[in-house]
């Protein structure tokens, strides 16, 4: 049993910028499931959106990002993250994120549902940049020990103590140590969720291996609210290539003049769906994309910016231009066959400003919470900003109550003594494979109600039989994996189900029109 002031569980851009700003002061854990880099901050190719250009305000910046929301967003949350975004940007500046510079000045580019040029960026994989600078300040501080290769199981709450409490006060995590096989009851004052989102629930995505919704499974396993997950933003532009799966194309390839085209006639058809064409939200994008795919009986569009000065393709696009050419494609020469894919969770554990959940002793940030500022659609590059934000926010608070924080009781150790190693690994793959399929194929960009109760019947069928499993064999990583996708898949369908309209990225046919009052939908525990 390790215990230490605070645990931080994620190791992305949400959860380093809390574990550096709480290292003023206390002594940090950080769990990490994999490597340090494994988490969705390292693959962010577009940039930081923040009001910095003499022609922009703040205002602007709120009304694109409420205009993309749909009016689901919480208009403090949304003024709170981008009247904070430029001290975000002087923050990562002085950790030795080498943003792009044009004349000594930052290079502003813009990107789909901005209506000015806003985004910092590292050429075109600022999220590496981001994450390798966070990291080797975190490295460096004598307050903040990383532990990678820690799947998270479940929370440690008041139901987990030597003398049982029914408070729902969290403790801390129990972890699988993926290197000796054994459960550790990581125990502290405080801790901060900051594991991303739950985007490998779907069959396509663009998240990495390991989104698989634990934090948000774990917090409501543990008694949280959670809200608007059927608010799942599908990328509109993802790499569409058999040898490579989950490439990102990013969005700043539309705001540098890309063209949608159909690739047989080549017409260019986002203009038929909205008069801002390629420049409009990714909800209004993918489903234009989804679309021209059924209708037309096609694999996949294409995206083409072969139209710009070479050149000006290679310096702003070199990682996507070099991955591409591996690929035997030149897009200053040819466009990029692409097709849409999940990528975004917007909802998720509700957080207030202060970062507080529902359950006392834990705080979130980043990709795993509902704070109100994405509402229905996360507009473009407002995620990295919304985890410096909130993991700094989350900070703030535990340093301000520090002192109203108890000590934590004596917790039971993990207790294995009823279950064996598997012998059928085989049933963790199988499930696996089935909820993604089923998630894309009736859970997707275009929903109906005898898709999503269809999806809800497999998802019961499959509890019983995850569950049985889970309670006959030793934890694995695959196997905790697979219960928080599970239980994400079951959150994502009864909220979907309950929201008898269609908003921002929840597009149903059974239900077209909007409602006049935007309203959350919250599932409780």
């Amino acid at each position: 049993m390790n215990d230490t002031d605070i645990i931080v569980i994620g190791s992305g851009a949400a959860g380093l910028s809390a574990a550096l700003a709480l290292a003023e002061t206390r002594k940090v854990l950080v769990l990490a499931k994999g490597s340090l880099t494994g988490g969705s901050t390292a693959w962010a190719q577009g940039g930081i959106a923040a009001v910095l250009d003499a022609g922009d305000t703040f205002e602007n910046h709120i009304h694109d990002t409420m205009v993309a929301g749909a009016g689901l967003n919480r208009r403090e949350t949304v003024e709170f993250v981008i009247e904070r975004a430029p001290h975000a940007i002087d923050r990562l500046v002085e950790l030795g994120v080498p943003f792009n510079r044009e004349s000594g000045d930052l290079h502003l580019t813009r990107e789909g549902g901005h209506s000015h040029r806003r985004i910092v960026h590292v050429d075109d994989a600022t999220g590496w940049a981001v994450q390798e600078a966070l990291l080797k300040a975190a490295e460096a501080h004598p307050n903040i020990t990383l532990l990678p290769g820690q799947a998270c199981i479940d929370l440690i709450t008041g139901r987990n103590q030597q003398t049982f409490s029914g408070s729902g006060r969290v403790w801390g995590a129990y972890a699988l140590d993926e290197a000796s096989g054994k459960v550790v009851a990581h125990v502290a004052r405080a801790t901060v969720l900051a594991t991303g989102g739950a985007g490998r629930v779907y069959q396509f995505s663009t998240a990495p291996r390991g989104a698989t919704g634990d934090g948000i499974a774990m917090a409501w396993r543990a008694g949280s609210r959670v809200a608007n997950m059927e608010m799942m933003q599908f990328h509109p532009t993802c790499l569409y290539n058999l040898e490579v799966k989950n490439f990102l194309i990013t969005e700043a390839v539309r705001g540098e003049g890309g063209h949608l085209l159909h690739p047989e006639t080549g017409h260019r058809y986002m203009p038929d769906y909205d008069p801002r064409a390629e420049l409009a939200p990714r909800d209004i994008v993918a489903r234009a994309n989804d679309d021209q795919i059924k209708r037309y009986g096609l694999d996949c569009v294409h995206l083409d910016i072969s139209h710009r000065p070479p050149e000006f393709v290679r310096q702003h696009f070199p990682t996507i231009h070099e991955k591409l050419l591996g690929l035997g494609i030149d897009m200053t020469r040819e466009p990029i066959p692409v097709v849409p894919a999940q990528h975004y969770t917007c909802g998720g554990i509700p957080v207030g400003l202060d970062a507080r959940t529902d359950l006392p002793g834990l705080w979130a940030a980043g990709e795993c919470t509902e704070s109100g500022l994405h509402g229905a659609n996360r507009l473009a590059s407002n995620s990295l900003l919304e985890c410096f934000v909130f993991g700094e926010a989350a900070a703030r608070d535990i340093a301000e109550c520090w002192d109203q924080l108890d000590d934590p009781p004596p917790i039971r150790e993990w207790d294995e003594s009823r279950v064996t190693d598997s012998d059928e690994e085989v049933v963790i793959k199988q499930n696996w494979t089935e909820i993604r399929r089923m998630m894309w194929n009736y859970v997707g960009i275009v929903r109906t109600t005898k898709r999503l109760e269809r999806a809800q019947h497999r998802i019961e069928l499959l509890a019983q039989e995850i569950e049985d499993y889970y309670g006959s064999f030793r934890v694995t990583t695959d196997l905790i994996e697979l219960r928080n996708l599970h239980q994400c898949a079951d959150l994502i369908v009864r909220s979907a189900l309950k929201r008898h309209e269609s908003r921002g990225l929840h597009f149903t046919l059974d239900y077209p029109e909007t409602l006049t009052d935007a309203c959350d939908t919250v599932l409780m525990p």
